[in-house]
């Protein structure tokens, strides 16, 4: 069976060792659909869903990891930690400024869900008050392997955004240029979460406690999320709720065959690898390819 995926592309040459840094970039969504993937509202929400989700948590790792640049004396990994927590707080602005006004326009109101992830990410998984040293460190370091747990799945999801078939199928190509400049920057800095953790403490315990919260935890986040823009999609809220359910399972298995989604089996066995001895984030995605795509990102290119 052929693969219905876009080929791998690839830059000419191996950048090596790249410098992160926060780019500047432009997106109009002023002309893209709700359903933005061709004959898949599934897919479009579920994508779509995911910039409800991802602006507090970004926000939430730039907080955490400034906490935690001041004790870091590797000058290496502080530069990076720097360009991680950069790159971080521009893909908040950017689904911020382009996504909720465009959601907006198009009915989806998202204020509500926004108001959980505030209170999620800033009360219930931010510093600790009238904690002492030891505590306060202890905390520090869950959070980053928690962090470095979730940026496992944003690396592979920016891997996919970079080949999926939304091109081929004729995707809107604004909104496809926002997801794909977005993984390729969590390809580029895919491992930086990781060390930063590793520097403060590696052991399988810390890091099989922060995989075991992560995968519920962001499979909740953005089950709720779907369901909440769905909730205002006339597409399903004129179905009833055991054909909602239906056609939800039945086009994600569809649409993942043929590319615009991350395929379940994949996601399963990535969890797995994430704890085999030697796993590193560089395994996943290809910097090269990453780079590429941002020299040639509209997005990109459009800001200057």
């Amino acid at each position: 069976m052929t693969s219905t995926h876009a080929a791998r592309p690839t830059a000419d040459t191996d950048p090596g060792e790249v410098e992160l840094h926060a780019r500047n970039v432009e997106f109009d969504l002023s002309n893209s659909p709700l359903h933005w993937i061709p004959t898949s509202p599934v897919a479009s929400n579920l994508i779509t869903s995911l910039n409800l989700l991802l602006p507090e948590g970004e926000r939430w790792f730039v907080t955490t990891f400034n906490e935690a640049l001041p004790m870091v004396k590797d000058a290496k990994l502080a530069e990076d930690i720097r360009g991680f927590v950069g790159q971080e707080a521009m893909h908040a602005e950017a689904h911020d400024k382009a996504v909720h006004t465009w959601l907006e326009d198009r009915g989806v109101d998202a204020t509500a869900y926004l108001k959980q992830m505030e209170w999620v990410f800033q009360r219930v998984l931010g510093p600790r008050e009238g904690q002492t040293p030891a505590a306060a460190q202890k905390h520090l370091v869950e959070r980053l392997w928690l962090i470095a747990a979730i940026e496992h799945y944003t690396a592979l999801l920016g891997d996919f955004a970079l080949n999926s078939s939304w091109v081929r199928v004729g995707a809107d190509p604004d909104l496809t240029d926002l997801y794909m400049w977005h993984g390729a920057e969590e390809v580029e800095h895919r491992s930086v979460a990781h060390e930063a953790a590793a520097y403060f403490g590696d052991s399988p315990i810390r890091r099989a406690r922060a995989m075991s919260l992560a995968l519920p935890f962001l499979l909740i986040l953005l089950i709720r999320s779907f369901l909440f823009v769905n909730s205002q999609d006339p597409t399903f809220t004129r179905m009833s709720l055991p054909k909602r359910s239906a056609t939800y399972l039945k086009d994600y298995f569809v649409q993942s065959r043929k590319g615009t989604l991350p395929k379940l089996g994949r996601l399963v066995l990535s969890t797995v690898t994430y704890f085999k001895p030697g796993f590193h984030p560089s395994h996943i995605g290809d910097t090269a390819q990453a780079v590429a795509y941002l020299a040639s990102s509209p997005g990109a290119r459009r800001a200057g």
